[in-house]
């Protein structure tokens, strides 16, 4: 199953756009963000990349400092792209996280990684990170199940505007490095492949 996408009055406001997405029923285990505007509805990603994320996930609360916490299912708003984009993994810190209602501001986050499905790789190669580098998220990281020339993990950062400098890629099966604050080597090998 692919992603559905919700028009939207072009018009509209990011307060009404937002007040939609938060009052709307949407379908029950679906991720719903909006992306550059449009309101996306994808369904619940494969079992693999769950692992994939688990994994990462698992590396992370090794090295982060006791305030911060690493988060699945946390929004983050990005008015200036018309964004609100749930990345499948964000470290945030928590006072900030737990004083939210529905999302926090992008600016937030110290690190955001997005595990690629099939349906929708090219926002998380292209719109997201756009959006989380506008936002000054400091790192990205690029997990592309999908990528055309194989499975590869990709370190983004030095965000300016909206764009990231490429830190360091990865092949499936190669470890990479994420830098300070994490100092962190994350082993891909651990990733199952699609």
């Amino acid at each position: 199953m692919s992603a559905l996408t919700v028009s939207q009055d072009p018009d509209q406001s990011w307060d009404d756009l937002v007040r939609f997405w938060e009052e709307m029923e949407w379908p029950e285990g679906s991720k719903v963000e909006i992306i550059e505007g449009i309101i996306t509805v994808s369904p619940a990603p494969a079992a693999r990349h769950n692992v994939i994320a688990e994994r990462i996930q698992r590396r992370l609360y090794s090295v982060i400092p006791e305030d911060w916490g690493v988060f699945q299912t946390l929004a983050l708003a990005v008015p200036s792209r018309l964004g609100m984009l749930i990345p499948d993994i964000v470290v945030a810190p928590v006072p900030m996280c737990a004083d939210a209602e529905t999302h926090i501001p992008a600016a937030m986050a110290q690190l955001v990684v997005e595990v690629t499905s099939k349906s929708n790789a090219r926002h998380d190669r292209v719109s997201k990170p756009a959006a989380y580098a506008d936002a000054g998220i400091p790192l990205y990281l690029l997990v592309d199940q999908w990528a055309p020339d194989g499975p590869v993990v990709t370190l983004f950062g030095d965000p300016k505007g909206e764009v990231y400098r490429p830190l360091s890629t990865v092949k499936f099966g190669e470890p990479i490095k994420l830098p300070t604050p994490f100092d962190l080597v994350i082993e891909t090998s651990e990733f199952p492949e699609s």
